[in-house]
């Protein structure tokens, strides 16, 4: 038997720091982002002058003015999922700090990264026609799902296979956190797993055995001593780093391990490619069987493209790198420039306490209406 369920509306329209509670109410795990969806899709439906394209739980919205110069504005629908911690405020629904709704903080999951991007996208939508007024250039609203899990997995990757010229444009924004600064490129990430291999015996005879866990020590040692660099790309600092982030060994309390994994994480300047960070990993860890499980390339900050360069001006804030991977870097595979660029700060993205301003949301969303009205 079809269960069927009341569709969730959204009003698009309200202030859009009611909106990102709205939307941060909504259950949107990565994997459960249909609700959402449907809502966002629903609410896009009601704007005259949009083109709207639905592909699985991800929406693309287009004007189609005729303009000479298309702007992107990307952000995902997902967030990851909620927190287990008793008493946390990284939850479902959201919470206002002050007890009045719009006003200081609002806490929950998603809050920074990225529902506040999200409504700062959906109101932009919602007001761009009002009174006859038109954007000075077209624009492609694009939400997405399953960000925040494997890359196999991206509604934004699945666009750009079964769309992408729908995704042509001169210039992106992706609306993550970056407590309203322009935030250029990203770098890279890249993860690789280091095995050791040794002989089992009983640990009471180990002397009959070879430890594997004890042979993966030099590894950890190297890690430990490796000293990241940072690198100027394009006039910024990008800061790399290169991390064992798990270990697996051992089959049992009275066994000598005869199989040792560490999982590292490198995380590298977007001057290299992902098979010259994956070098660069080898001559580290010389002598150890390395293996490469998942890699994606940054983006340069192409800051010195014309429509970047009057974004950057229109904000008026000294521009940084991202040190983490974002989804700039996929336009930036297309040829798109890209820029990261929303509310709320980067720091709090996936803690118990993530929390955005609402003062913040409505800057960001000045800022962006401001800019396109030109």
């Amino acid at each position: 038997m079809t269960v069927e369920t009341t569709p969730i509306l959204l009003d698009i329209r309200q202030d859009v720091a009611l909106l990102t509670a709205a939307l941060m109410d909504i259950n949107s795990v990565s994997g459960n982002e249909a609700a959402l969806a449907d809502a966002v899709e629903s609410a896009l439906r009601t704007i005259p002058g949009l083109r709207i394209v639905r592909d699985g739980d991800a929406i693309i919205a287009r004007t189609e003015l005729g303009r000479p110069e298309r702007v992107i504005l990307a952000g995902h629908l997902d967030t990851v999922p909620l927190p287990t911690v008793e008493g946390s405020l990284g939850t479902v629904p959201s919470t206002w700090e002050s007890g009045v709704p719009g006003t200081g903080n609002l806490y929950g999951r998603g809050a920074t990264d990225m529902k506040g991007g999200v409504a700062v996208q959906l109101a932009l939508a919602a007001t761009m026609f009002d009174g006859g007024a038109e954007p000075g250039k077209d624009v492609t609203f694009v939400f997405y799902d399953h960000e925040e899990v494997e890359a196999v997995k991206s509604g934004l990757g699945r666009l750009v296979r079964n769309h992408g010229h729908l995704l042509e444009g001169d210039f992106a924004i992706l609306l993550e956190p970056t407590d309203g600064t322009v935030e250029g490129g990203c770098n890279g990430t890249s993860r690789f797993e280091a095995t050791t291999v040794g002989e089992a015996a009983h640990s009471a005879r180990a002397w009959m055995g070879s430890n594997a866990i004890h042979a993966a020590a030099p590894i950890l040692s190297r890690l430990a001593a490796y000293e990241p660099r940072t690198v100027n790309v394009d006039g910024l600092d990008y800061r790399e780093s290169l991390n064992a982030v798990k270990i697996n060994g051992g089959t049992a309390g009275n066994v000598i391990p005869d199989r040792c994994v560490v999982e590292i994480n490198y995380r590298f300047a977007p001057d290299k490619t992902p098979d010259q960070a994956e070098a660069h990993v080898r001559e580290l860890l010389e002598g150890f069987d390395v293996v490469r499980t998942d890699a994606a390339a940054g983006a340069r900050p192409g800051l010195n493209h014309p429509a970047a360069a009057s974004f950057v001006a229109a904000v008026g804030a000294q521009p940084k790198p991202k040190y983490g991977w974002t989804d700039v870097a996929r336009f930036s595979e297309l040829g798109v420039p890209a820029v990261n660029f929303g509310p709320g700060d980067p720091l709090l993205a996936h803690k118990d306490n993530e929390h955005v301003d609402a003062d913040a949301i409505r800057e960001c969303l000045r800022a962006l209406r401001s800019w396109l009205a030109d």
